[in-house]
């Protein structure tokens, strides 16, 4: 038996007749009789009773009308969450990142996503590390994460979206705050507030400066950007950081950023298990964020994630 074998059953017993569902249908009565019949043949039991203004199940017909229809208004159901998924237009997007980056690389995009699809589930989960990223990915736990871009990962696909360039926090009244930029090589004697430690970005930041010959020295560490930039405000020290989306220009405001331009830029962006594999949902996020960020930043230097058919 077939599913349009069960269908067409369930169409009769609801019309009573055969030659109105062979109408419904567009096909001849002996077709629809056909599928009757098939069914008859599988179940070896007789499933309609003839009479003089059409057709009424049997006992044996009830029972079949009634597990069919309600199997099929089941995987009916089913196949339009399935339509959903591919379409995009449903599901869950599971996506690896903190409050630091929600804040200034996905606000605007999380809002722009979530009017374009209503019924999507964002998740959002903190990780502690790329490298506990990289295992949620692996084992599918996560859809999506956000990452400072580093070497390969086996087994990882990495996307830059921007380039964030560095800057030097401090206090309106720091003694560097009037400078339009700072040399690298003059915080070399310069204790500062450490990025977070054993972090991709800490680490970015110390091949930067090797490739200059320079080393800073620090004397405090925070666990996450926003902190740095907390803590320089209220003059607790300096900060080397990258120059987050949505904060104030340089010069301006109680926190002063003065870029440092000689140090190399700190490309952050996506991090998946394979593209090709992720949901129209998953994917129709990463593009949303990407959209905003390039769209606010300019060219990052590298390719552009794939867009999603159309």
């Amino acid at each position: 038996m077939t599913l349009d074998d069960l269908r067409v059953f369930v169409a009769v017993c609801r019309a009573g007749s055969l030659s109105a569902v062979a109408r419904e249908l567009d096909c001849t009565q002996s077709a629809v009789s056909q599928h009757v019949k098939r069914l008859e043949r599988e179940t070896g039991v007789a499933l309609l009773e003839r009479q003089s203004r059409g057709v009424v199940p049997t006992g044996a017909g009830r029972v079949l009308e009634a597990a069919a229809a309600e199997g099929l208004s089941g995987l009916d159901l089913a196949l339009r969450q399935l339509r959903d998924l591919v379409e995009g237009a449903s599901g869950q997007v599971r996506v690896a990142t903190g409050a630091t980056t929600v804040r200034h690389f996905m606000s605007d995009a999380v809002v722009e996503f979530r009017r374009r699809h209503p019924h999507v589930n964002l998740e959002f989960r903190t990780v502690s590390s790329g490298r506990g990223s990289f295992d949620a990915l692996t084992d599918g736990v996560l859809d999506l994460a956000w990452i400072t871009l580093g070497p390969p990962v086996r087994g990882i696909e990495q996307r830059a979206v921007v380039e964030l360039p560095w800057v030097l926090a401090v206090r309106a009244d720091d003694a560097l705050a009037d400078r339009t930029s700072v040399d690298p090589h003059e915080l070399a004697g310069v204790r500062l507030i450490r990025l977070p430690p054993n972090s991709a970005s800490a680490a970015q930041l110390d091949a930067a400066c090797a490739e200059l010959g320079v080393r800073f020295g620090y004397d405090t560490s925070v666990a996450d950007w926003d902190t740095a930039l907390l803590l320089a405000e209220l003059g607790v020290g300096r900060a080397v950081i990258p120059a987050l989306p949505g904060l104030a220009v340089p010069g301006e405001g109680a926190l002063r950023l003065i870029p440092v331009p000689l140090l190399r830029p700190l490309p952050v962006g996506w991090a998946v298990r394979r593209w090709d594999a992720l949901s129209p949902a998953a994917r129709a996020f990463a593009d949303t964020v990407v959209e905003h960020r390039q769209g606010l930043s300019g060219r990052t230097g590298s390719p552009p994630l794939p867009r999603s058919p159309a």
